[in-house]
């Protein structure tokens, strides 16, 4: 933030290199709007606001020196959900809500050699479960937008601080579509990489075959240069793949003529807003106008098993890694009781949030003896055949598009009582992390000021395919240039 102008990575970096502002006076900026904004945003967990001065001063240092790293001195907020030393990380559980981690995740060593300056730990639905930050321990984040919406999630702290201009990026956590759907929500654009193309290493884990973190930025452009610095394989994530790391700045063009695109029809589901449905075949028309192969005739039979196949896995993979948190190890321990298993229940009782627990114990009944193979094992197989699915699919297809989500953000509160429907926000996205995809929502329109994702997906490791159409599609449309702040709605009244 200068002059209340929500600045991009390489707006801002230009303006660092050309010494027309330091960082510490961006971080200064940025740290004033978190104190602006942040009382009705509730975006942020923890400020680190003396950590974030530090490093600006010794990113003005490398830039004195001649640094030219894009990320050098911008300011971002990490989720919560990510190890950071010596940083209180509390995954928005009281599970952890006094943890600090003695060491950093693979993808803070990345970034802080590019000069990473962090204001703050973003806020986020309990260990990653929930499509709405309701689920938080502490509090719930409001949409920049809307405050009385939510901002997706579960990483709505990353898309609503970037939507606020409280950072000028953040980084988030994608399990079934919580970087994409609150990207949706708030009109940002996120990134959901490959599975195994970033490291999970210093991630807290939910789901540990769906995991995975990604960037929130102002555009396409940013999240490209986020990708750079955090990809790569890492041999202390044993899910992390060997591929060469390409400069993905370097496929957008804005030339995607020739590109042949589907758009899967099960994506339109029912129930979805007929404004969303629209919005998502403007977009369409757009790409097909600049060159691309629209195929409207794809089929891919199995999505509607996703969402049962997600909440089968997901909560199975949470039983065995929530396991650890027993009152001993450490985090929260419930001492005040007469023996150790009592204290094992009343930690985990009093610890955890009521929609963690509900997983826990959905995931407990799916891996227990006389349910493994009725549940466990056919979620599994089903999953392979979604995933064969797609691979057929990007034999013919360089990308797919759909709608991020099938609605626009919710009122706070709206679902928070009804699972059932609350899962259904995520519809759209669980099918790619179950296949290990790469997508990216990007902003697609507004239906009465909310705003609209558009979903583009490709086959694993292609995410130079779906940052080239995106980056295109950018070029001719302004959705992502449209700012809550120029709207001043993030200052709106809540009664």
């Amino acid at each position: 933030m200068i002059d209340d102008k929500q600045l991009t990575i390489r707006e801002a970096s230009s303006l660092l290199k050309n010494r027309q502002v330091s960082s510490c006076e961006l971080t200064k900026a940025t740290l004033e709007q978190i104190k602006k904004v942040e009382p009705k945003i509730k975006a942020i967990v923890t400020v680190t606001d003396e950590l974030a001065l530090r490093q600006a001063k010794y990113a003005d240092e490398r830039i004195a020196n001649g640094d030219n790293s894009p990320l050098n001195g911008i300011p971002s907020l990490i989720k919560d959900v990510i190890c950071t030393k010596g940083i209180r990380t509390t995954c928005s559980s009281k599970m952890l809500q006094n943890f600090i981690p003695p060491y950093d995740a693979t993808v803070m060593e990345r970034l802080n050699k590019c000069g990473i300056v962090v204001v703050g730990k973003a806020n986020m639905d309990e260990f990653a479960m929930g499509s709405s930050t309701e689920n938080s321990a502490f509090f719930t984040t409001h949409n920049p937008w809307d405050i009385e919406c939510v901002p997706g999630g579960s990483s709505g702290g990353s898309a609503a601080g970037v939507a606020a201009g409280e950072a000028i990026y953040a980084l988030g956590s994608d399990t079934g579509g919580s970087i994409r759907q609150p990207a949706s929500f708030c009109s940002v654009t996120g990134l959901k990489p490959t599975y195994g193309r970033v490291s999970r290493y210093g991630l807290i884990a939910f789901a540990s075959s769906l995991d995975q973190i990604g960037p929130l930025t102002q555009d396409v452009t940013d999240a490209a240069l986020v990708l750079n610095a955090i990809a790569g394989f890492d041999d202390k994530d044993s899910t992390s793949v060997s591929l060469p790391v390409p400069d993905y700045t370097q496929c957008l063009t804005g030339e995607i003529k020739g590109l042949r695109i589907g758009i899967p029809k099960e994506y339109f589901v029912e129930g979805m807003q007929p404004e969303v449905a629209n919005a998502i075949k403007s977009a369409i028309a757009t790409l097909d106008d600049l060159g691309a192969e629209i195929d409207w005739e794809v089929s891919l039979p199995h999505t509607p098993f996703a969402l049962a196949v997600y909440y089968i896995i997901a909560p199975s993979e949470a039983s065995a890694n929530l396991a650890r948190y027993d009152g001993v190890k450490y985090g929260f321990s419930f001492t005040d009781t007469d023996n150790m298993w009592q204290a094992m229940e009343k930690t985990r009782q009093y610890g955890f949030g009521s929609e963690v627990k509900r997983r826990i114990m959905l995931g407990t009944y799916a891996l227990s003896a006389g349910y493994y193979d009725a549940w466990y094992l056919k979620a599994q197989k089903v999953r392979t055949l979604i995933r064969r699915e797609f691979d057929s699919a990007f034999e013919r297809y360089d990308a797919m598009l759909t709608p991020t989500s099938p609605t626009v953000p919710f009122k706070i509160g709206e679902k928070i009582e009804n699972p059932l429907q609350m899962y259904m926000s995520d519809v759209c996205t669980l099918p790619i992390n179950i296949a290990g995809l790469p997508a990216i929502s990007i902003p697609a329109g507004f239906v009465d000021g909310l705003p609209i994702g558009l979903q583009i997906i490709a086959k694993p490791f292609a995410e130079e395919t779906i940052l080239k159409i995106a980056h295109a599609y950018q070029q001719v449309t302004n959705w992502h240039k449209h700012k809550a702040l120029d709207r001043n709605v993030n200052t709106k009244d809540r009664n």
